[in-house]
């Protein structure tokens, strides 16, 4: 259950998809000794008249377990060197366009693989496969947001290589991923100059949980009334350590300052 709208991820299911690879890894098995326990949210819990102290309880109760989860995805990641990015952003931003074109700009350099969450469909899958990744979709069913057993189970199936990039693409919703941990070593919230750039003000838990904003879509700006450093003011203003690059994943402008971000990123992780 979503602790801020009341969905549901219980009926989240991991599309099958045969990736004719090996599940085992050189060190350490992931375990995912999770409790499936769904508990009311505080939505539903308002119209089962549980008292604000209960509805508190539950809240702690959710995060809790998701943060327990999520650290378990941490320490996997840390010992087989994988470095996750967890993609957030409200829907038509364009996360996958910029990761497909990340992947075909960099998969000679890096192993990256993807796991994809959507409510339905595995049309984005299908998008990040056509570059000749790996990737595993998520449908979320009436879910807003992945958590991190959901990831954990997709792990499984995913099998991402050690020394690897793993993308976590969110479902589009600048609210509720905020708050859940998925064990990621940074949220890349993704804004384009097609929604508005108040954005940051609107959604400020979000930008506050990221580490990087991508302003994408900018060889639109010609055509647009956005302003720019308006936008990167509010969204330092919220948080003063996000770092912010522009981009645009149809004419790769600015995709050279991210791809050196993330393989210096990357290369950090791999020395601990």
């Amino acid at each position: 259950m979503c602790i801020d709208c009341g969905c549901s991820a219980e009926g989240a299911k991991i599309e099958e998809h045969s990736h004719n690879h090996s599940h085992s890894h050189s060190s350490t098995t992931h375990s995912h000794a999770h409790n499936h326990e769904h508990k009311l949210s505080p939505v539903h819990a308002h119209a089962h008249g549980l008292s604000p102290t209960r509805m508190v309880k539950i809240e702690q109760d959710i995060l809790g377990k998701n943060n327990e989860n999520a650290q378990q995805n941490r320490t996997f990641f840390r010992e087989h060197a994988i470095f996750a990015l967890n993609l957030v952003s409200s829907p038509g931003s364009g996360k996958t366009s910029i990761l497909t074109k990340t992947i075909e700009l960099l998969k000679a350099e890096i192993t990256m693989t993807v796991i994809e969450g959507d409510q339905q469909t595995s049309n984005d899958a299908e998008r990040i496969r056509a570059t000749g990744a790996k990737a595993v979709q998520i449908n979320t069913g009436k879910g807003c947001h992945l958590d991190a057993h959901g990831i954990a189970h997709a792990l499984e199936h995913l099998a991402p290589e050690d020394n690897s990039v793993l993308f976590i693409e969110n479902v589009g919703n600048l609210v509720c991923p905020s708050a859940f941990d998925l064990g990621e070593a940074h949220k890349v919230v993704i804004l384009s100059v097609t929604e508005g750039e108040d954005k940051p003000l609107k959604y400020p838990d979000m930008f506050h949980a990221a580490d990087i904003m991508l302003l994408n879509k900018i060889d639109l700006l010609p055509y647009l009334d956005f302003d720019v450093e308006k936008c990167i003011e509010y969204a330092r203003r919220v948080n003063p350590r996000i770092k912010v690059l522009q981009l645009s994943a149809k004419t790769t402008e600015g995709f050279d300052l991210w791809l050196q971000w993330l393989k210096f990123s990357h290369h950090l992780a791999l020395l601990g």
